[in-house]
């Protein structure tokens, strides 16, 4: 979901799966009943699709369809498709309703896409009175995972070919900008922040974690020049080894994310 476009990798993303879908989980916890009946949701940025399929766990006789714009991640999580539950193709950053639906949720996209907060009213139209709009993003744009990567991204062997693809500090907005938004077009409204301290096992679990994610335009920019492309991931490692030491029992890696749950008047 974003202008770089990167290329994805289902099977990097998925090989801290645990981790990553806890939030999810943490955000359904605080969506109240929908009002449909069957419901009718909307997965934005459903990625390889295992937690769209927790949208099916939660609400089983719910019509599910996940949305994404990358061609792998799309193809892995066609796996999880099945009568009610399907998948489309759609770009975040123009995507509007074309039904009603009592739920419309992304988990980690719209950090990827730019401007997304304008979208919030397109996508509120779209919603049934008393249904709910629910994301969250990571919050972290400061910590040394990508602070770091920007650095080394912004230094003179770099700058030229990467400067302009990283992702800006202003990809997330502070909490309350969320809140004032989504409240003054109508919608009760709760958000929050949560740190969590993913333990990481393995050799330089970091670098394996923001392979599937953060370094993905870095990765797709460099892809056809693998001797740069090592160079970065060399020196970007080095960085993390030190932010990020190993401990006996892992390395910690502190994640900050943000949550909205936002539901329309009646």
């Amino acid at each position: 979901m974003t202008t770089t476009n990167p290329t994805w990798d289902p099977a990097q993303y998925l090989r801290h799966a645990g981790h990553r879908a806890r939030p999810f989980a943490d955000l359904l916890a605080r969506v109240p009943d929908l009002p449909g009946d069957p419901p009718r949701i909307a997965d934005l940025g459903c990625g390889p699709g295992n937690v769209t399929a927790v949208l099916a766990d939660r609400w089983p006789a719910a019509r599910i369809t996940g949305y994404d714009n990358s061609p792998q991640m799309l193809a892995d999580a066609a796996a999880h498709a099945g009568a009610r539950l399907d998948f489309a193709h759609a770009d975040l950053a123009t995507w509007t309703p074309t039904e009603t639906y009592d739920l419309i949720v992304s988990n980690a996209a719209l950090h990827w896409v730019p401007g997304h907060l304008d979208s919030f009213a397109g996508w509120l139209d779209g919603l049934a009175p008393g249904g709910t709009f629910a994301f969250q993003v990571p919050h972290n744009i400061d910590a040394p995972l990508h602070a770091l990567m920007r650095e080394l991204g912004n230094t003179p062997r770099w700058k030229a070919r990467l400067g302009e693809v990283l992702r800006p500090v202003d990809s997330v907005h502070a909490p309350g900008v969320y809140l004032d938004r989504l409240a003054r077009l109508g919608c009760a409204t709760d958000v929050w922040t949560t740190t969590y301290h993913h333990v990481l096992q393995g050799e330089d679990p970091v670098l394996d974690w923001v392979r599937g994610t953060g370094l993905r335009p870095v990765l797709t920019t460099l892809a056809d020049d693998p001797e740069a492309r090592d160079a970065f991931v060399t020196d970007y490692r080095a960085l993390l080894r030190e932010a990020y030491p190993t401990t006996s029992y892992g390395t910690v890696l502190p994640f900050r994310r943000l949550f909205a749950v936002a539901t329309k008047g009646e």
